[in-house]
């Protein structure tokens, strides 16, 4: 625990223009992010008597080693800075929403050439219009299913698109009225987008004009005696009516609004905001967070605001923020976030506390809302919290450590016969998976299988690169190597770690050591990364491993392993963390071996990179007929400068072809085909010395 008395500023040395600050731990990670109208009063309230702190403030300060701040010229500058700061930081100490579930939200690809309608998740991408977000998948697909007899818009996958162009017959959909098959061209690209644009108006709630036209013009059918296409517009209003009840009218027409409502307790919040297009609620999504700051009910909703609104990409900020934003809690100050608010939609955001009539009624059913959803998530994570603890409390138990292992790394080897031999590094923070941590390393040190040789040259390179970067800092040196292989290897990964390291001396990737090591394997795989610490010269760092046959748990020089009950809660966090490890290594690995297997003559090529090489491949047709070309007809192509081609042209005439592939059934050989630069594997395999002609 440090002394804040260590690293407060020196009177007069903060300036009282506004700001951010960044208090940083002992191993330079930044731990808490704020903002503050004058940096001195705000900064100097850190440095008072620790009694007089909020006990989660007193915690930080005593948590932090450093401290330092940027001038900004305004608050709303400031208010930016916060929130780029938290994004990039991840600071544990603030307070951090995150998703108590994935929204799925209904999309349209209007950056592609015939927009697709389709379910999507996660972040969003350039160019693709969003409406939602839903409760549910199926709710949406029930919306777009009505909507599509009125905008017959593509909704299939790429494959099936371009597999309906090559045969010429559209699906399904195509048939019964339900697409208007531009994959066929029976609509133009222009006229599918126009469909395409008239369905996002609707979505967006613009939806009187379009039934007063439709209706107008099932009357004008009525009256010419059109009477099927007059039945066809009947039912095509009576689809939109229907898609337009699933969103009942909650406020007047026209109205764009987000409602947003707070439930919190002394350890937890949760956030609920309603979408509200045209008057009507087209999306709810909800959030949940630790209070690990001192924050009240107006904090929360701004760091809520930032959340919504600030990660929006710069074309969709328009629309993502509406004219009237309703919270229960003004922050304060306002002015600042009014300002951002209404410079992020390009007008004025009206940002207030509803008082009476139906807003007021709406804001009260999403407070309920909130309150559900927090009582919820309570009910389901009281066990899981629970759970962790005493897992990692019997994880030191059984081990014999001081405090309980907040940071759990485990490390596996994997390979394919000595083939492809690779490592991974996983990190559980609190008993949870920080994916974010997650590491992979290609064993270069030898050749052919050696688990156990591989695991010390892994924990070597892991605790190398992290002493090197504690070097950076001044606080530890790296260790002089006898060995001249060792010595070079270190001066290999200082490098790398002085460059994983960002322009403000932001430590990155091997910057944090674990509480407990953890090494997939029994007595051999540990002793080697015991070994592996020692020569490094660590000391502080526990060490296990887990072998799978009996789940014994081996400690470096004990003859004998600690047996953990099967019913051991730390058993099975340390299973899970075994398990994480392996999958991870298996993946990498199965990668590694697949781009092997599929590697084509040009990808050794040096500086050729994908997109150089498929446009070889497209230009020339073939492999062969490359490997054919003159250097003067290698520059032809777009890209392509004199140096690559002559380096392209050497590289191939120096390589035997590979085998022509043969037709086992009719002995026929295979003429060169484009993707055999992909497949040369495959094609090789496919030819035996038998079934050659002559």
């Amino acid at each position: 625990m440090a002394d804040p008395s260590t690293y407060r500023p020196a009177p007069g040395a903060i300036p009282t223009s506004p700001g951010v600050y960044k208090f940083r731990d002992a191993h330079g990670r930044v731990i808490y992010v704020g903002k503050a109208k004058s940096l001195r009063p705000r900064l100097s309230s850190y440095f008072q008597d620790l009694a007089g702190l909020h006990p989660r403030t007193a915690t930080m300060v005593t948590t932090a080693a450093s401290v330092e701040w940027t001038v900004v010229d305004t608050e709303v500058e400031a208010l930016q800075l916060e929130y780029s700061w938290i994004k990039e930081f991840d600071p544990r100490f603030n307070v951090k929403y995150r998703d108590d579930k994935s929204y799925p939200e209904l999309a349209v690809t209007l950056n592609e050439e015939y927009p697709r309608v389709q379910v999507m998740r996660g972040a969003h991408k350039k160019g693709v219009r969003y409406f939602g977000p839903y409760g549910h998948a199926w709710a949406i697909r029930e919306t777009v299913d009505l909507l599509l007899r009125v905008f017959p818009v593509r909704t299939c996958s790429n494959g099936v698109f371009k597999r309906a162009r090559q045969v010429g017959r559209p699906c399904l959909l195509g048939y019964i009225g339900k697409c208007a098959a531009p994959c066929v061209g029976k609509v133009s690209a222009d006229e599918h987008r126009e469909l395409a644009e008239d369905f996002c108006d609707f979505m967006a709630g613009r939806t009187g004009n379009y039934l007063r036209r439709l209706e107008d013009q099932m009357r004008e059918a009525a009256a010419e005696m059109e009477y099927e296409r007059a039945a066809r517009l009947r039912d095509d209003i009576g689809a939109l009516k229907r898609a337009m009840e699933k969103n009942a009218i909650v406020l007047a027409d026209a109205t764009d609004a987000d409602l947003l409502a707070v439930a919190e307790d002394e350890l937890e919040a949760a956030v609920q905001i309603f979408h509200v297009r045209g008057g009507r609620v087209r999306g709810q999504r909800g959030w949940v967070t630790d209070k690990v700051e001192d924050v009240d009910t107006a904090g929360l909703v701004e760091h809520a605001l930032q959340q919504l609104y600030g990660g929006a990409a710069a074309e969709e900020r328009n629309e993502s923020v509406p004219r009237e934003v309703l919270v229960p809690a003004l922050p304060e100050p306002l002015a600042p976030v009014r300002e951002w608010l209404s410079g992020l939609r390009g007008s004025q955001v009206d940002l207030r506390i509803p008082q009476r009539g139906d807003k007021k009624d709406l804001m009260a059913t999403v407070q309920r809302n909130a309150q559900q959803a927090l009582a919820l998530h309570k009910t389901k994570r009281a066990s899981d919290l629970t759970t962790r603890s005493r897992a990692l409390q019997e994880i030191a138990d059984a081990l014999e450590l001081d405090s309980v292992p907040l940071r759990i790394e485990c490390y596996d080897i994997s390979h394919l016969q000595g083939e492809d031999v690779v490592a991974s590094m996983v990190v559980f923070e609190d008993g949870l998976a920080r994916k974010s941590e997650y590491r992979r390393f290609q064993i270069r040190g030898f050749e052919g299988q050696d688990d156990v040789r591989s695991m010390h040259e892994v924990i070597s390179r892991r605790f190398r690169r992290y002493l090197q970067e504690r070097e950076q800092t001044g606080e530890w040196a790296v260790p002089e190597a006898d060995d001249p292989v060792t010595a070079e290897a270190i001066t290999a990964d200082a490098v790398t770690a002085v460059g994983a390291r960002d322009e403000d001396g932001r430590p990155k990737r091997f910057a944090y050591p674990p509480q407990l090591l953890v090494v997939d394997g029994g007595q051999p795989q540990v002793a080697a990364a015991k070994r592996a610490l020692e020569e490094l010269g660590i000391d502080d760092v526990a060490l296990c491993g887990l072998a799978k046959r009996l789940e014994e748990v081996w400690l470096p020089g004990e003859d004998d392993p600690v047996v953990l009950p099967r019913s051991s809660e730390g058993l099975y966090l340390l299973q899970r963390v075994r398990d994480e490890a392996h999958r991870f290594a298996i993946s990498y690995q199965r990668n590694k071996r697949s781009k092997r297997l599929t590697a084509g003559e040009l990808d050794s090529v040096p500086g050729l990179g994908e997109t150089r090489r498929r446009a070889l491949l497209k230009h020339f047709g073939s492999l062969k007929k490359l490997r054919a070309a003159t250097v003067d007809e290698i520059c032809a192509v777009p890209g392509i400068g004199r140096r690559t081609a002559e380096t392209v042209a050497a590289a191939l005439s120096s390589r035997t072809p590979a085998a022509p592939a043969v037709n086992t059934a009719t002995g026929e050989i295979i003429e060169d085909r484009p993707d055999q630069a992909a497949e040369p594997v495959a094609a090789a395999s496919q030819t035996a010395p038998s079934q050659e002609t002559p």
